[in-house]
């Protein structure tokens, strides 16, 4: 098929390669033209000339609003995107803004799966990312091949906007697991007891999960440079929060370990790993 690809960082770029290496024909528009490098695609200068050129675009950027420009803004994919063509966006954006990309893309025939992934940059080099996927059930047929290069755990939630709902989901379990490991390591680290010792045995029972394998490890070493940048995470808990308010769930959890990622970003540690949470609890 031929494929767009839209954001080339530490996860769009290993994707793109698995859609190029699966035979796709490979297209990409990027806001910096040193992140395309020596990616073996054609260059577009608009990423309006990008869905012109493709059957599929997917995008993996950062807000809300940078989705809701690349797709409808000025020489957006909209103005080249044919009608029955596919846009996968596989951001992590908030439901409601999902809903309205869709509605706006169907105006124009043009279809959209909000896809967000889980997994992190070892996920997508690995392929192995989750995948969540929100929209027709037809659409996400047409495209299933292109996704399995990329995960796999391919679930259907359910319409346009219910894949971010997940992904929602997603993030407030994780994070609020890595501010428990946190404060394990902290009360081990007080106790005077090795928190390396520590973070052995719980693997080995019932608090064992990758996060305290991976998120706990990092903590053990103090190594703090980013996995994946907290100021990700903190943006994906602030869409959280906000999902949850306009639906009226209470989230007592969540609102408490969103106060512990603002005093994180409070300190400047916004590009370092999340993980950094320790460094909150460690403050005087």
């Amino acid at each position: 098929m031929k494929v767009g690809f839209i954001g080339l960082g530490a996860m769009g770029r290993p994707m793109a390669l698995h859609l190029h290496r699966a035979g796709h024909e490979l297209a990409v528009w990027a806001r910096r033209p040193e992140s395309i490098g020596d990616l073996p695609a054609r260059v577009c200068a608009t990423p309006a000339e990008l869905g012109a050129c493709c059957e599929v675009v997917f995008t993996v950027i950062t807000s809300s609003a940078d989705v809701e420009g690349v797709a409808l803004g000025k020489d957006g994919l909209s103005d080249g995107m044919a009608p029955g063509s596919v846009l996968v966006d596989c951001s992590t954006i908030a439901p409601d803004a999902a809903r309205r990309i869709a509605e706006k893309l169907a105006a124009k025939g043009i279809h959209l799966l909000d896809a967000p992934v889980s997994g992190g940059e070892q996920g997508a080099i690995d392929a192995t990312l989750a995948i969540m996927a929100g929209g027709d059930t037809a659409v996400l047929e047409r495209v299933r091949s292109l996704l399995e290069c990329l995960g796999q755990r391919i679930v259907h939630i359910g319409p346009n906007g219910a894949g971010q709902v997940a992904k929602a989901c997603n993030q407030m379990i994780m994070v609020a697991a890595i501010q428990a490991t946190a404060e394990a390591m902290r009360l081990a680290s007080a106790s005077g007891v090795d928190r390396a010792l520590v973070k052995a045995a719980l693997a080995g029972g019932s608090a064992g999960s990758r996060v305290l394998e991976v998120m706990g490890e990092r903590m053990v070493k103090s190594n703090y440079a980013a996995g994946i940048e907290a100021r990700l995470h903190h943006k994906d808990f602030g869409l959280a929060l906000e999902a949850a308010r306009r639906v009226g769930v209470p989230t007592p959890l969540a609102a408490v370990v969103g106060q512990q990622l603002n005093t994180l970003m409070a300190q400047g540690w916004e590009r370092d790993d999340t993980a950094s949470l320790l460094r909150v609890l460690e403050l005087e």
